[in-house]
């Protein structure tokens, strides 16, 4: 084994360009000597060795003044301190595996429901309170869903992280729809998942009316009248409020117009006797 190499060699070796060597030599990490004939740097085994150093430290996140004070005054005691911080790091990112994991789950239940469900059936659910977040715009187009959709991402995206894991939905505008006017919204809604999630407003729970329809949002306003008709019919009174409808399999899901997937729900009360 030889003492010293030149930078192409650690270069190629440990996949680091030979700028960063000579940046990390500027910081007085690396300390390579000359080579007295051509004036090649020569890196020696103490070199090579805190250059794993540097490597395994800018994984953990510190920065460069933290990595030189480390190098500095290497002790058992700083490299238990570090120890501890790489296990911690560890543990974080397990932690956020296996939410990602649960995540993927969820999703795969979801759409592998979403293929099961009845296109047109109306079903009565017992639901709970379900907080969320909103935003109140006035939309008339299903151009102008998204862009709002996405606004209200954007302002609580700390807590919304993972957009494709979320519940999505929009308030119907009734007074419109009574007026003949359909697909006009009055606001869009994340649903916050996990118990005890706080939001701006809760969807009320009770007795719910459901339906599911398969392809174009065009055909929303066309599917609450269905609803509100098959709730008459059988009895039932709207309980107030708005109809709402949610997202099951959307654009983020499929390119395939006809496997979109909408549920519109209805509260109402049971019918009397």
């Amino acid at each position: 084994m030889k003492d010293f190499y030149k930078i192409s060699e650690i270069s190629r070796l440990y996949g680091v360009g030979p700028d960063s060597l000579r940046y990390y030599e500027r910081l007085g990490l690396l300390r390579p000597r000359r080579d007295e004939d051509n004036g090649y740097r020569l890196y020696s085994l103490r070199d090579i060795y805190k250059l794993s150093v540097i490597r395994d430290l800018r994984t953990l996140g510190l920065s460069m003044v933290q990595i030189k004070e480390y190098l500095d005054g290497q002790s058992v005691e700083s490299t238990l301190a570090l120890l501890e911080r790489e296990e911690d790091l560890l543990s974080r990112q397990i932690h956020q595996l296996q939410a990602r994991r649960e995540t993927l789950a969820r999703r795969e239940a979801a759409l592998s429901h979403a293929r099961e469900v009845r296109d047109g059936q109306v079903r009565v659910l017992e639901l709970p309170d379900r907080p969320g977040v909103s935003l109140s715009e006035y939309i008339t187009r299903d151009e102008e869903m998204d862009f709002v959709i996405k606004r209200l991402h954007k302002r609580h995206e700390e807590r919304l992280q993972d957009f494709g894991d979320l519940s999505v939905g929009a308030f119907f505008s009734m007074e419109d729809l009574a007026r003949g006017l359909t697909n006009r919204y009055r606001s869009v809604f994340f649903l916050l998942p996990g118990e005890g999630a706080e939001g701006d407003f809760l969807l009320p729970g009770g007795t719910h009316l459901s339906l599911y329809y398969r392809g174009s949002y065009e055909q929303n306003g066309a599917r609450v009248r269905q609803l509100l008709d098959w709730a008459v019919a059988e009895g039932w009174t709207p309980a107030g409020g708005s109809s709402v409808y949610l997202n099951q399999v959307t654009t983020r899901h499929t390119a395939r117009p006809e496997e979109l997937l909408t549920e519109i729900q209805l509260r109402v009360r049971r019918p009397e006797g």
